[in-house]
Protein backbone atom coordinates (compact mmCIF):
# COMPACT_ATOMS: atom_id res chain seq x y z
CA UNK A 1 0.00 0.00 0.00
CA UNK A 2 1.28 3.48 -0.85
CA UNK A 3 2.40 5.83 1.88
CA UNK A 4 -0.21 8.58 2.45
CA UNK A 5 0.75 12.11 1.42
CA UNK A 6 -0.56 13.56 4.69
CA UNK A 7 0.06 11.41 7.75
CA UNK A 8 -2.36 11.62 10.69
CA UNK A 9 0.36 12.91 13.01
CA UNK A 10 1.19 15.79 10.65
CA UNK A 11 -2.49 16.56 10.06
CA UNK A 12 -3.06 16.93 13.81
CA UNK A 13 -0.37 19.63 13.86
CA UNK A 14 -1.65 21.49 10.80
CA UNK A 15 -5.42 21.27 11.35
CA UNK A 16 -5.66 23.94 14.09
CA UNK A 17 -3.84 26.44 11.86
CA UNK A 18 -6.31 26.15 8.96
CA UNK A 19 -9.36 28.43 8.99
CA UNK A 20 -12.73 26.77 8.59
CA UNK A 21 -14.33 27.42 5.18
CA UNK A 22 -16.99 30.12 5.48
CA UNK A 23 -20.50 29.15 4.36
CA UNK A 24 -21.55 30.66 1.06
CA UNK A 25 -24.40 33.17 1.47
CA UNK A 26 -25.98 32.19 -1.85
CA UNK A 27 -25.68 28.47 -1.21
CA UNK A 28 -24.05 26.27 -3.79
CA UNK A 29 -21.74 23.31 -3.50
CA UNK A 30 -20.11 22.97 -0.10
CA UNK A 31 -16.33 23.42 -0.03
CA UNK A 32 -14.08 20.37 0.11
CA UNK A 33 -12.75 19.46 3.55
CA UNK A 34 -9.46 21.09 4.54
CA UNK A 35 -7.63 17.76 4.79
CA UNK A 36 -8.66 16.75 1.26
CA UNK A 37 -7.69 20.18 -0.11
CA UNK A 38 -4.29 20.00 1.61
CA UNK A 39 -3.72 16.48 0.28
CA UNK A 40 -4.48 17.72 -3.25
CA UNK A 41 -2.04 20.61 -2.77
CA UNK A 42 0.66 18.22 -1.58
CA UNK A 43 0.00 15.97 -4.58
CA UNK A 44 0.52 18.87 -6.99
CA UNK A 45 3.69 19.96 -5.18
CA UNK A 46 5.11 16.43 -5.05
CA UNK A 47 4.34 15.43 -8.64
CA UNK A 48 4.71 18.83 -10.33
CA UNK A 49 1.57 18.39 -12.43
CA UNK A 50 -0.45 21.45 -13.46
CA UNK A 51 -3.44 22.33 -11.30
CA UNK A 52 -5.79 21.59 -14.19
CA UNK A 53 -4.51 18.01 -14.41
CA UNK A 54 -5.22 17.16 -10.77
CA UNK A 55 -7.17 13.86 -10.89
CA UNK A 56 -10.62 14.32 -9.37
CA UNK A 57 -10.89 10.57 -8.87
CA UNK A 58 -8.67 10.90 -5.81
CA UNK A 59 -11.50 12.64 -3.90
CA UNK A 60 -10.04 16.09 -3.38
CA UNK A 61 -11.94 17.83 -6.18
CA UNK A 62 -10.57 19.76 -9.12
CA UNK A 63 -7.39 21.80 -9.32
CA UNK A 64 -9.34 25.00 -8.65
CA UNK A 65 -10.96 23.37 -5.65
CA UNK A 66 -7.51 22.80 -4.13
CA UNK A 67 -5.87 25.99 -5.42
CA UNK A 68 -8.41 28.34 -3.81
CA UNK A 69 -7.71 27.16 -0.24
CA UNK A 70 -3.98 27.42 -0.98
CA UNK A 71 -4.48 31.06 -1.96
CA UNK A 72 -6.71 31.78 1.05
CA UNK A 73 -4.35 30.07 3.49
CA UNK A 74 -1.43 32.06 2.10
CA UNK A 75 -3.37 35.30 2.63
CA UNK A 76 -4.26 34.19 6.18
CA UNK A 77 -0.58 33.55 7.03
CA UNK A 78 -1.03 29.80 7.58
CA UNK A 79 2.27 28.81 5.95
CA UNK A 80 4.26 31.29 8.03
CA UNK A 81 2.63 29.98 11.22
CA UNK A 82 3.35 26.40 10.18
CA UNK A 83 6.98 27.27 9.43
CA UNK A 84 7.39 28.86 12.86
CA UNK A 85 5.74 25.90 14.56
CA UNK A 86 8.05 23.40 12.84
CA UNK A 87 11.14 25.46 13.72
CA UNK A 88 10.02 25.75 17.36
CA UNK A 89 9.52 21.99 17.57
CA UNK A 90 12.92 21.31 16.04
CA UNK A 91 14.60 23.74 18.43
CA UNK A 92 12.78 22.17 21.39
CA UNK A 93 13.95 18.69 20.38
CA UNK A 94 17.54 19.87 19.82
CA UNK A 95 17.33 18.71 16.22
CA UNK A 96 17.83 22.13 14.71
CA UNK A 97 21.53 22.22 13.98
CA UNK A 98 21.60 23.32 10.35
CA UNK A 99 19.31 25.16 7.99
CA UNK A 100 18.98 25.11 4.24
CA UNK A 101 17.57 28.15 2.49
CA UNK A 102 16.11 27.93 -0.99
CA UNK A 103 17.44 30.72 -3.20
CA UNK A 104 13.97 31.27 -4.62
CA UNK A 105 12.82 32.58 -1.24
CA UNK A 106 15.83 34.75 -0.33
CA UNK A 107 16.95 37.85 -2.17
CA UNK A 108 20.57 38.01 -3.32
CA UNK A 109 21.79 41.05 -1.38
CA UNK A 110 24.57 42.15 -3.70
CA UNK A 111 23.20 40.57 -6.86
CA UNK A 112 26.47 38.97 -7.98
CA UNK A 113 29.03 40.35 -10.43
CA UNK A 114 27.91 42.53 -13.30
CA UNK A 115 28.74 40.94 -16.63
CA UNK A 116 27.69 43.73 -18.95
CA UNK A 117 24.55 44.39 -20.90
CA UNK A 118 22.35 41.38 -21.58
CA UNK A 119 21.06 41.06 -25.12
CA UNK A 120 17.27 41.27 -25.32
CA UNK A 121 15.43 38.04 -26.04
CA UNK A 122 12.10 39.61 -26.93
CA UNK A 123 10.73 40.53 -30.32
CA UNK A 124 13.25 42.16 -32.64
CA UNK A 125 12.74 44.82 -35.27
CA UNK A 126 13.38 42.49 -38.17
CA UNK A 127 11.44 43.06 -41.40
CA UNK A 128 8.04 41.48 -41.48
CA UNK A 129 7.76 38.29 -43.51
CA UNK A 130 4.09 38.92 -44.24
CA UNK A 131 4.47 42.26 -45.99
CA UNK A 132 6.87 43.15 -48.71
CA UNK A 133 7.45 46.10 -51.06
CA UNK A 134 6.77 43.69 -53.95
CA UNK A 135 3.30 42.90 -52.70
CA UNK A 136 1.55 44.90 -55.44
CA UNK A 137 3.27 43.03 -58.21
CA UNK A 138 2.29 39.73 -56.65
CA UNK A 139 -1.26 40.95 -56.07
CA UNK A 140 -1.70 41.91 -59.71
CA UNK A 141 -1.16 38.29 -60.67
CA UNK A 142 -4.12 37.25 -58.52
CA UNK A 143 -6.57 39.78 -60.00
Amino acid sequence: MAKPLLADKLWKLIEPLLPRPAPKPKGGRPPVENRLALTGILFVLKTGIPWGDLPMEMGWGSGSTCWRPLRDWQAAGVWEQLHRMVLDRLRGADKFARAVVDSASVRAVFGGPRTGQIRPTGASKAPSTTSSPKRRAFRSLLD
